[in-house]
C-alpha cells in the first residue's frame, strides 16, 4: 500500500511514469471492462460524468491524474481492478508502483549521500584564518565545546548592548530549560511535541554559527537526526547578494552543486531542513503581512518571498526551519510563526574550564582561569567563546615568562591592546619575508575608519565597496595576515566576497582607536553629527575631555546601546599607561590629569542624573577602565559595615550598589533582599539584581 510516499520526485517525471503504469494496466481491459471501470470512477470516486464521456484509455488516465495525486490514482485503480475481478492486473500494478517508488527513494538517497559528503567537507574543519590561504585547519570535532542553550525565551526587540545582555544572563533562572543542539528538533520528552520552526538567538560571537556547523556535521557523519534526508544551510549574508529571481529548486541547485538531478523535494514530515544562519545580517526586508503567497517549488520569485513562504508553511509545509539571529533582529519574524525560541548563552563556568583545558596545558589553563576570575568583567566576557580564544591568544604567551607576568592585562581594553600588538608583531615579521602594500599602522587606521562608520550604521558585514570607501587595499589586507585573526573574508557561491570583523568587540575596539587617531591628527570629533554641533566644536577648546564628553552623550542617547563598548574602549585607550603600551601605533595624546578628572567627574554626574540601570552599569565599567573606583569603594564600606539598610542612599549610591551586586558572583547564587532597606523604591532599584539571581530572599 502507498499511504505515504517514500520520497517526492520530479512532478513531471512522476506523472509521466504513473501514467505509463496506469495506461499499461487499463490497456489490458476489454471495452466492456473499461466501461465498468469508468462506472466505478463516477459512482465510487465522484469523477464527473462529463470527464469520462466517450473517454478511451488515454483520456481516462489523464482524468485520473488530473483529479488525484499520483499515488492516490494508483490506489484507486488497484481497488477498482479488484472489484471487477482483475486481480492479476491489480497485483502487477502494485509491483510496478513499488519498483517505481524504490527507484525514487534510491535517487533521493544517492543525492542525500552526495550532499552529506559535500557538507562534511565544508563543515568538518574550522578555518582559523583566511579561507583562500588555508592558514590553519582545525577539526571542529576536536575543538567543539558544548554551549549552554536554553528554551522558552520570548525574543523581541532588544534595546541594550549585547555585552550588557551577557552580564544580565550570568545566572540561570529556575524556569530555564537547557537543551542540546542536536535535540532541538527532536520530539520533546516532557510534551511529546516536536518543534518544526525554531529561532535561536545569541549575541555576536556566542556560537550560533558553530552550533549550526556541529549540527550539520553530526548529520553528515551519520551520528544524529538521520531521519532527515536533506539539510540545506543558507547563510543570509550570502543570500543578500542575489539580485535575480529564483525558484526554490533553482536556489538549491545554485548553492548545492550535486543536487542538480533533484527536481523536487520529499513532502513527508521531517525529511527536509532549511537553516537560515544570521537573520541580523539580512539586508532585505521581510513583509510577512503583504508578501505574495507561494506554494510551487518551481515558481520563480525573490529570495525574501521564498523564505517568508517557507516560514509561513505555504511552501513545502513539511520542512523543518532553523533560523539563527542576534537578539536585536528577532522581531523581523512575527512570534506566531515560530514554534520555539531558544537562546545560546555561550559558555557556562564549567564549559569555560573545558575550553581552556582543551586548548592549553593543564598548568597554563589553571593560571589563565585564575587570572580571568580575578577580573569580574573578563570572567563575564568569557561567556563568549571567541573572547575565550582572544584571552587565550593574549594571556598564554605573556604567562610563559616571569618577566611578562607583570604586564598581564586585567581590563577589557588591556586584553584588546595586547591582542592588537600581537597582530602587529606577526605582520611585521611577515613583512621581512614579503613585500606588503600597506603598513600595519595604515591598515589599522583604515580598518578603524571602516569599523566606526559601519558601527554607526549598525552593520557587521561589509562588501568590497565599503572597504574601498575607507581606502583599504582589499588584496593587500588579505595578504597582510589581518584577515586571519581580526578581519575575515568569505567567498560565497555568488562569487562576491563578504567581509566582517571576527567579533563585534574587535570592531568596537578598532572604532575607538580610530576616534583617538583622528582626534590627535585632525582635532576632529566624529561623534558630532549635525552642523550646529560641528560649528560649536570649531570654536571650543578641543580638549580630550570634550571628546570624551561627546562620546558619553552619544552613548547615552543611543536607544540600543550600540556605542557602549566603544565608550569603554575609548576610556581605557585614553589612560596614560595604555598609551605607553601603544607607543608606535597610537599617536601620543596630550593627556592631562585635569582632563581625566573632568571625564571621571562627568561620568559620575551622568550616573547622578539617575539614568537607567543599563546605562549606569556601562558608565561604571567606564570608570573601571579609568581606574576610578571611588564610588565603588564608598558603597563597599557600607556593605562591609552591615549598615546599608539604615542609610538613605542617593541615586548615584543606588547605582553603585546595583553595579557591585551585579558583578558579585555570590549574588548570582542568592540575593538576600532583607539586608537592604525595605521599600517600594528599594525593590524597583534592585530589580536588575533580583532578575539576575537564582534565589532571592
Amino acid at each position: 500500500m502507498f499511504s505515504s510516499r517514500p520520497a517526492e520526485v520530479s512532478q513531471c517525471w512522476m506523472m509521466g511514469s504513473i501514467k505509463e503504469l496506469l495506461k499499461n494496466s487499463l490497456n489490458d481491459l476489454r471495452k466492456e471492462q473499461l466501461k465498468e471501470f469508468q462506472w466505478h470512477l463516477k459512482n465510487d470516486y465522484k469523477v464527473p460524468v462529463s470527464h469520462l464521456e466517450n473517454a478511451d484509455v488515454l483520456d481516462t488516465v489523464d482524468r485520473m491524474v488530473q483529479s488525484y495525486e499520483p499515488d492516490d490514482a494508483v490506489k484507486i485503480t488497484r481497488k477498482i481492478l479488484m472489484k471487477i475481478n482483475q486481480n492479476q492486473l491489480a497485483k502487477d500494478l502494485k509491483e510496478g508502483a513499488a519498483a517505481f517508488y524504490r527507484k525514487a527513494v534510491d535517487d533521493d538517497s544517492e543525492v542525500s549521500n552526495r550532499l552529506k559528503k559535500d557538507l562534511k567537507q565544508k563543515y568538518e574543519r574550522m578555518l582559523e584564518g583566511n579561507s583562500e590561504k588555508s592558514l590553519q585547519n582545525t577539526y571542529l570535532n576536536n575543538i567543539f565545546t558544548d554551549l549552554y542553550i536554553v528554551k522558552n525565551q520570548t525574543g523581541g526587540v532588544v534595546n541594550e548592548h549585547e555585552v550588557r545582555q551577557i552580564e544580565l544572563n550570568q545566572s540561570t533562572a529556575a524556569e530555564d530549560a537547557s537543551v542540546k543542539c542536536n535535540d532541538i528538533f527532536k520530539v520533546q520528552r516532557d510534551t511529546g511535541e516536536q518543534n518544526r520552526k525554531v529561532l535561536t538567538l545569541g549575541i555576536a560571537g556566542v556560537g550560533k554559527t558553530v552550533s549550526v556547523s556541529k549540527f550539520i556535521l553530526d548529520w553528515a557523519e551519520g551520528k544524529e537526526n538521520q531521519e532527515i534526508i536533506f539539510i540545506f544551510p543558507l547563510a543570509l549574508r550570502e543570500l543578500n547578494l542575489i539580485q535575480k529571481e529564483y525558484s526554490l529548486m533553482e536556489l538549491i541547485h545554485e548553492y548545492f552543486s550535486h543536487t542538480k538531478q533533484l527536481s523536487s523535494l520529499p513532502e513527508e514530515e521531517d525529511k527536509v531542513m532549511f537553516i537560515f544562519d544570521g537573520l541580523d545580517e539580512c539586508r532585505f526586508s521581510f513583509s510577512f503581512e503583504t508578501s505574495k503567497r507561494l506554494t510551487d517549488v518551481h515558481e520563480k520569485t525573490t529570495v525574501d518571498v521564498i523564505i517568508i513562504n517557507l516560514i509561513k508553511r505555504n511552501l513545502l509545509p513539511s520542512a523543518l526551519i532553523w533560523i539563527t539571529s542576534r537578539p536585536a533582529a528577532a522581531h523581523l519574524i512575527p512570534r506566531r510563526h515560530i514554534d520555539q525560541v531558544t537562546e545560546i548563552r555561550g559558555f557556562n563556568d564549567e564549559q569555560k574550564k573545558v575550553y581552556f583545558t582543551r586548548n592549553s596545558k593543564p598548568d597554563m589553563s589553571e593560571r589563565i582561569i585564575s587570572h580571568i576570575k580575578r577580573s569580574r568583567s573578563l570572567h563575564i566576557m568569557c561567556h563568549i567563546p571567541i573572547f575565550c580564544w582572544i584571552c587565550l591568544s593574549v594571556l598564554q604567551p605573556l604567562m610563559m615568562t616571569k618577566e611578562n607576568q607583570d604586564k598581564t592585562p586585567t581590563t577589557l581594553t588591556g586584553i584588546y591592546i595586547h591582542f592588537l600588538l600581537s597582530q602587529m608583531k606577526q605582520m611585521k615579521e611577515k613583512k621581512h619575508s614579503a613585500s606588503l602594500p600597506q603598513s600595519f599602522e595604515d591598515v589599522v587606521l583604515k580598518l578603524g575608519k571602516l569599523a566606526f562608520k559601519q558601527l554607526q550604521k549598525g552593520n557587521l558585514i561589509f562588501y568590497k565597496e565599503d572597504l574601498e570607501e575607507c581606502g583599504l587595499d582589499v588584496d593587500g589586507l588579505v595578504f597582510s595576515g589581518l584577515c586571519t585573526q581580526m578581519f575575515q573574508a568569505e567567498k560565497p557561491v555568488s562569487g562576491r566576497k563578504v567581509y566582517s570583523f571576527v567579533h563585534l568587540s574587535v570592531q568596537e575596539f578598532l572604532a575607538a582607536l580610530y576616534v583617538l587617531f583622528i582626534y590627535k591628527n585632525t582635532k576632529t570629533n566624529p561623534f558630532l553629527l549635525n552642523w550646529r554641533e560641528k560649528l560649536k566644536w570649531i570654536f571650543m577648546k578641543k580638549s580630550l575631555f570634550n571628546l570624551h564628553k561627546s562620546a558619553v552623550d552619544s552613548a547615552l542617547q543611543s536607544e540600543n546601546g550600540h556605542l557602549d563598548l566603544l565608550l569603554r574602549f575609548l576610556m581605557g585607550l585614553s589612560l596614560e599607561s595604555n598609551q605607553n603600551e601603544m607607543k608606535g601605533l597610537l599617536p601620543s595624546l596630550n593627556i592631562t590629569a585635569e582632563d581625566m578628572k573632568h571625564t571621571a567627574d562627568y561620568i559620575k554626574k551622568k550616573i547622578h542624573q539617575d539614568v537607567s540601570s543599563e546605562k549606569s552599569t556601562n558608565l561604571f565599567h567606564c570608570l573601571n577602565e579609568l581606574n576610578d573606583d571611588s564610588l565603588i569603594t564608598e558603597i563597599q564600606k557600607y556593605l562591609n559595615s552591615d549598615g546599608l539598610s539604615a542609610q538613605d542612599l542617593s541615586p548615584v549610591q543606588w547605582s553603585a550598589l546595583v553595579f557591585v551586586l551585579l558583578m558579585s558572583e555570590e549574588t548570582q547564587e542568592m540575593f538576600e533582599m532583607q539586608k537592604y532597606r525595605r521599600s517600594d523604591e528599594a525593590v524597583i532599584r534592585l530589580l536588575p539584581v533580583i532578575r539576575n539571581t537564582r534565589r532571592a530572599l
